[in-house]
């Protein structure tokens, strides 16, 4: 299941939110019961579990303890995951980060749900990934990607991206693993010594204890993930689900089904498996460092 984010009046979709709306609906639909049913329970309308199932509103403990009985969930781990599930959404709607005021909609709430994972897989075709790119490497994707009335965004995207790295560097470093595949080395973004400087970073952040870096050499051919770049979220969280980001050039889709995130998590794994060793891979990116220095 694809989702945008979504907004209706004064009424904001998050992405848990919707995760965890959706786990309620399947419970309440094989409980064979209808929102009216789930609303008697509520002392509410009908309309409050309908915003509910769609993620629409901030979910309260009480109201989902009584679902659940409703619906006879009685696995105590279960209910536990979701009254996680809703703790950390009241958070991240509460949360005032520093992306609040220098990002965008779609971007804030990546970096948001970015700033509450334990971890993220990457899989990136045509760039560096942003964590690991340097100030130099930024301003020449940002200046190859916008318009010339948007140029005086560049140290603004700089800034937003340099924060968003401070993590892997913080008392609770994201845990990341990205593979990349051999273009986005080569690609001369910047010219040769922007280039070299880029790949001599991956290195350096290669012997991070939390960051592991794997690339998917020209040799493999064919390989399945053609179709684009992805982000799997993971939460530390016992109940949510991983999610997957997808940035595409006039919207953000975010995959949040079970089947649909463990779909993504089997493709992540395949191209790993593919791919160089993560001791090879660095042995590449240094080969590929010192062409581009000569």
């Amino acid at each position: 299941m694809v989702n945008r984010h979504v907004k209706a009046g004064n009424r904001v979709s998050t992405v848990l939110a919707r995760q965890l709306g959706s786990q309620l609906l399947a419970f309440r639909e094989a409980a064979g019961l209808n929102q009216s049913q789930a609303a008697k329970v509520l002392s509410a309308h009908t309309a409050k579990v309908a915003k509910m199932e769609r993620g629409w509103v901030p979910f309260r403990d009480p109201d989902i303890v009584a679902l659940c009985k409703l619906y006879g969930v009685e696995d105590e781990e279960v209910i536990e995951g979701l009254l996680g599930l809703a703790k950390l959404d009241r958070e991240r709607r509460r949360a005032k980060g520093w992306w609040v005021s220098c990002a965008g909609g779609n971007l804030r709430e990546y970096i948001a749900m970015e700033d509450a994972a334990l971890g993220v897989r990457i899989w990136q075709l045509s760039l560096v990934p942003g964590l690991f790119q340097t100030p130099e490497y930024i301003r020449a994707s940002v200046v190859a990607g916008i318009s010339a009335e948007e140029m005086d965004r560049i140290e603004e995207v700089v800034d937003v991206r340099r924060r968003r790295q401070e993590r892997l560097h913080s008392d609770r470093p994201l845990q990341v693993h990205a593979v990349i595949w051999e273009a986005a080395l080569r690609q001369l973004m910047g010219g040769p010594q922007v280039m070299a400087r880029q790949l001599n970073r991956l290195c350096e952040l290669s012997e991070l204890p939390h960051v592991r870096i794997q690339v998917l050499p020209f040799r493999t051919g064919g390989y399945p993930g053609m179709g684009g770049p992805f982000n799997i979220l993971s939460f530390a969280e016992e109940g949510a689900t991983d999610v997957v980001h997808m940035d595409g050039l006039h919207s953000t889709d975010w995959v949040e089904g079970v089947e649909d995130s463990t779909a993504y998590g089997d493709l992540f794994r395949h191209l790993c498996a593919i791919s160089l060793s993560p001791y090879d891979s660095v042995r590449l990116i240094e080969d590929i460092g010192k062409e581009m220095s000569e």
